[in-house]
């Protein structure tokens, strides 16, 4: 469903990323890895459209997004959970969940039940405002406002970072709920080894803005991904 191919970025006249080649396919759940700094925040703005590449292309089901801006991205059925959530804090849950029908024809403006069935926590808070939501809420409620746009692409970037176990738990659940539906391919980036290795169904371990690793999770074990992270 995804594939880069040779990305390469810049930020001014740094390089971040040099000829970068991932593949991630429909039900399962594809995870990027590495060290703090090595690309890996930087593949996924350019995926979602976030920044412009410097070079290579980004296919989604086969089609060339062709530099692809953010709102062509989603369009073209790439979901975005960045970092830090970007959650509307002074909206409620409902008017949150609301802005992902923008990249939708009016015919699906509505809020799939599925989305409270994977995170039932957003229901009971619909009237709640965004910024009185603890963390783990508001991660699921970045979640589920990308789900609202019906994705080919899920792409996640941290998704466990400052979270209670508990609501790990829930989401590492949601995640697998999702995969088994075969509908889309998930992308995560993820510093928790072992949540991410527990869910990786196909690795990629950075460095130094380059791919230094592709497996799937046959191939590999959580001490080769220990090793390669040098932990």
């Amino acid at each position: 469903m995804l594939e880069t191919r040779d990305l390469s970025l810049k930020y001014g006249q740094s390089q971040i990323l040099y000829d970068v080649s991932i593949t991630a396919f429909v039900g399962e759940i594809t995870t990027v890895m590495g060290n703090n700094g090595v690309g890996k925040t930087s593949l996924l703005k350019a995926i979602a459209g976030r920044h412009p590449m410097s070079g290579g292309a980004v296919l989604v089901d086969g089609q060339d997004l062709k530099r692809a801006t953010a709102f062509s991205a989603a369009r073209a059925g790439i979901a975005y959970v960045p970092q830090g959530r970007e959650i509307f804090p002074m909206m409620s849950v409902l008017e949150n969940l609301e802005t992902g029908f923008a990249c939708l024809p009016k015919s699906e403006h509505h809020i799939p039940d599925e989305v409270y069935q994977l995170f039932p926590v957003l229901k009971d808070m619909q009237g709640r405002r965004g910024g009185d939501l603890s963390g783990g809420q508001q991660q699921q409620l970045a979640i589920a406002r990308a789900l609202i746009t019906r994705p080919k692409v899920l792409l996640l970037d941290e998704p466990t970072e400052g979270i209670q176990p508990n609501v790990i738990q829930q989401i590492g659940d949601a995640l697998e709920t999702l995969r088994g539906q075969g509908k889309m391919a998930i992308v995560m980036v993820e510093q928790n080894a072992d949540f991410a290795f527990r869910l990786a169904d196909r690795i990629f371990v950075m460095e130094r803005g380059r791919v230094k690793r592709g497996v799937t999770k046959a191939e590999y074990s959580k001490e080769d991904l220990l090793e390669d992270l040098s932990l």
